[in-house]
């Protein structure tokens, strides 16, 4: 796995191969004249190929279009804004340190987990800031500090795609999904959006969350006793340990009387905040109700989620932030806002070519024609139920072994499958929830997450001869029962046709 891995090019190299070889297939089925008839259009698509004059001219008009106006930006941009504030003045951390100081030495394990899954909120972070702290509370409660440890990263890395708010993920993956809905002109589906897939989340974070839990208490910890794993740090894994704990006070459990005070105004001003926007929707004449009154499937408060989770983020972490002292002036909400930019710089290198790529994939029509032409074959073989959704999820848990980045595969299995399904019957906002089933699990085990080599090193402050065999083997126990938990939960969704979020089903109407 890891030789094969090492093999595979950067994500952004990856998907510049995929441009050419796209570019270099559609031309080809231009030139052979190439078309397929679209389920519900009565006219023919042909493909149309990048390497011929009309292909090149649109090339060179686009480029810069196809990156400003790839989805995800218009989205993820704003939200990464304020998520930047509520972190970077310490209002995250604190409120995680404060959640984990305040479970009881029996739901210990059980809180790390529902924090850790739902951790995802702080992106990255989560993996550096979650699995330290577990630990130190598991030492503390006189539990094992290396289940602590490991049980942290394992919710955090096997849960990502999901947790119990709307996240910059969510925002991401609804961007990509209606980019690449267009290769189905004649086709009415339910636009995505950042809490399309809401309900379903908040069920996956509680129940995986309890899952990591009983996994981490009935399983990682007693191996850890069994196998006689010291819960004392060596002495160079201790002195770098208060190295770190002095540079960053977010490593200390506790919260000092100011944080706990800042805590307390920033979760009762967004509380206020909730009331105010709660008030001015249901107002009987509010404007964010649609034509019928209602909200759903569609209204002007379903497309201002991205405003109301900014609003939210913003304010916790100006409130937080003001009382704790991390924000003295607004030149300093500027300055968070900044480097939360300058730590997106690498997805918006990246949104490049992922931009040029899915517009590519729609203009030449090969998307359109693989979703046909992969549908008819899936129904030929009878294979168009939960099984293939399930098949879907598999494929996606197996390339998530060699390619960590969830923007970068979704963009690449969206542009197929999004599509293909679609002319299944099944809503794009359902195809996203089964991918974010097999996006998460398998990433724990990979040696192409760069987040293991942290987990490594910490580890190693209690075993200096463990190695990256060692940390697989005790983290693949968190793999498939957390996979075989999530297919059921979805299979639960399938067969009774459950909401995803609102006003997002399951199946296509009509």
């Amino acid at each position: 796995m890891e030789k094969v891995g090492n093999k595979l090019p950067t994500p952004f190299l990856l998907f510049t191969y995929l441009f050419l070889i796209t570019a270099l297939a559609s031309s080809v089925m231009a030139w052979a004249g190439v078309s397929v008839a679209v389920p519900g259009s009565d006219e023919e698509l042909h493909v149309k190929g990048l390497f011929t004059g009309e292909g090149l001219v649109w090339l060179t008009e686009n480029v810069a279009e196809n990156y400003i106006g790839f989805p995800p930006l218009v989205t993820v941009l704003p939200i990464m804004l304020a998520v930047g504030i509520a972190e970077r003045s310490g209002m995250l951390s604190a409120l995680i340190r404060k959640l984990f100081g305040s479970a009881n030495k029996t739901v210990l394990p059980y809180a790390v987990g529902v924090i850790g899954v739902t951790a995802s909120v702080m992106a990255d972070a989560a993996f550096v800031v979650v699995p330290p702290l577990a630990a130190m509370v598991f030492r503390a409660a006189g539990r094992h500090p290396v289940a602590g440890l490991l049980g942290g990263f394992a919710a955090v890395g096997a849960g990502y795609s999901t947790a119990l708010v709307p996240t910059s993920l969510d925002a991401l993956f609804a961007g990509i999904t209606n980019a690449v809905m267009g290769t189905l002109p004649g086709h009415e589906a339910t636009e995505v959006n950042p809490v399309s897939n809401y309900f379903f989340n908040i069920a996956s974070a509680v129940l995986l969350g309890f899952v990591a839990g009983w996994l981490i208490d009935r399983v990682l910890e007693p191996r850890m006793w069994r196998q006689d794993v010291p819960v004392e740090r060596t002495a160079s894994g201790q002195q770098e340990f208060e190295t770190a704990k002095a540079d960053d006070h977010r490593l200390d459990p506790e919260l000092t009387a100011r944080e706990w005070a800042a805590l307390k105004v920033s979760l009762g001003v967004t509380l206020l905040v909730g009331v105010v926007i709660t008030a001015a929707v249901l107002w009987p004449g509010s404007p964010w109700r649609n034509e019928d009154g209602g909200y759903l499937p569609q209204s002007p408060l379903l497309n201002s989620i991205v405003f109301i989770v900014v609003v939210f983020f913003a304010v916790m972490g100006i409130a937080y932030g003001m009382v704790a002292g991390t924000i003295r002036r607004f030149e300093d909400v500027v300055d968070m806002m900044g480097k939360s930019l300058v730590d997106l710089s690498g997805f918006l290198v990246l949104a490049f070519i992922l931009g040029q790529f899915v517009e590519l994939f729609n203009w030449t029509g090969i998307g359109t024609w693989t979703a046909v032409k992969g549908a008819a074959l899936l129904e030929s073989i009878g294979l168009t139920g939960f099984a293939a959704i399930v098949g879907f999820a598999v494929l996606a848990s197996v390339l998530n072994l060699l390619i960590i980045s969830g923007s970068a595969m979704w963009t690449l299995m969206a542009a197929v499958f999004v599509p293909m399904f679609a002319l299944l019957g099944y809503e794009p906002g359902f195809t996203q929830a089964a991918f974010r089933v097999g996006d998460s699990a398998t990433q724990i085990i990979t040696p192409m997450n760069p987040y293991m080599i942290v987990i490594l090193g910490l580890l190693r402050r209690y075993e200096p001869k463990a190695g990256l065999g060692t940390l697989m083997s005790r983290l693949v126990v968190f793999v498939v029962p957390f996979w075989i938990t999530w297919v059921g939960l979805l299979a639960v969704w399938f067969y009774l046709d459950l909401p995803l979020g609102p006003g997002q089903g399951v199946f296509l109407a009509g």
